[in-house]
Parts: C-alpha cells; structure tokens; sequence
C-alpha cells in the first residue's frame, strides 16, 4: 500500500476506534509490517506536532497507539461542555407537558388518567430540561408530588406567564375527544 494512503488508513482507524490499537493489530488490517506501520505513526506525529494548526495528536501507549485531543485544546473542550443543550421534545413530551401547563398543580396519577399510559420516563425528562419542577405534596393517603411548570418552560414558549396559553373553549375540547375517540376506533 502507498505510503499516503497507509497514512490515511491508520489516521482513518485510530479516530474511528477511540481507545488504542495495538501496532501489530494495524499490520494485519493494513496487510503491512509492524514496520511500516511505525514509520507511518512517527510520520502522523510529527505532522501533528508541527505546528498548531492541529487540535489533535496520536500517542503511544505501550506497543499500541491512540488519537486524542492535545492538552492545549483543553480549556475549549471544557467550555463546550458547559455550553447548554438544546432539548428536543417529542409529541409525548409536548402532549405531557400541555397536561401540567393547563391542570397545574397535578398528580403524575392525573396525569397518566388523562393520557391512558405510564409517563415516568417523560415527567423525569421534563424534570430534567426543567421545564416543569415540584410543587409539593398532595395533602391525600400516599402524599403524591404536584408537578408544575417552571420559568424555563414560560421563556421556552414565549411567554411570561401562564395567562397567556391559548385559550381552549370546552367545545374545542369536545372535539379533540371526538377526533381521539375515532383515531381509536380506526387503530382496533
């Protein structure tokens, strides 16, 4: 194999694998010689240490090699993983999260009542983006959490408070029940 191309694979292996790759483990996938493959590796080092224009280097470890991100880069690193991520919400999510926005307070069993399934996994999502929070107890036998939304969930949507969700009047909500009533029949 070409030298630049055996270059490529190593480089194209070693990003690809994460963890480090024993020299004679390279040979055999490349079909050359430890040899080789250590020329190619000191070659790969040194293109990567030669200036800073690379983020990245290969080291040795023991008689395998590994990529990985130089210590210069560090302090980037750390502040792109403080950056805030932005959070997706699925229909389920925007279905549960309607439910806690216009029945607050309300019970994960009320919830649940209204959307027919179990919705553990979606209220500690919500928990999680805090886009809802606790809001106490109920003062009833087994003392359930109250849930409510939080003021993430107001600047998420736009508003600044809760008086300005839609309005739903009960022959809208009629509707919906139609619609779902008949999206249940077609499903059977």
């Amino acid at each position: 194999m070409e030298e630049n191309r055996l270059k490529a694979a190593v480089e194209g292996i070693l990003f690809t694998m994460g963890d480090a790759v024993e020299c004679d483990a390279l040979a055999q996938a490349l079909e050359a010689t430890p040899e080789e493959i250590d020329g190619v590796v000191d070659a790969l080092i040194a293109e990567y240490n030669e200036d800073e224009k690379h983020g990245i280097m290969i080291t040795r470890v023991g008689t395998k090699y590994q990529m990985c991100t130089k210590a210069s880069c560090y302090e980037d690193l750390i502040r792109l993983c403080h950056v805030p991520k932005k959070h997706v919400l699925t229909d389920v999510m925007l279905e549960t999260l309607a439910i806690v926005a216009y029945k607050q307070p309300v019970t994960r069993t009320d919830i649940e009542a209204i959307r027919g399934v179990n919705s553990d996994f979606t209220i500690n999502k919500l928990l999680e983006y805090h886009l809802i929070c606790e809001l106490g107890r109920l003062e009833a036998p087994g003392r359930p959490i109250l849930f409510g939304t939080t003021d993430d969930f107001l600047r998420s949507f736009g508003v600044t408070s809760l008086d300005e969700l839609p309005y739903i009047s009960t022959e809208m909500v009629e509707e919906f029940k139609q619609e779902a009533e008949e999206e249940a029949k077609i499903g059977v």
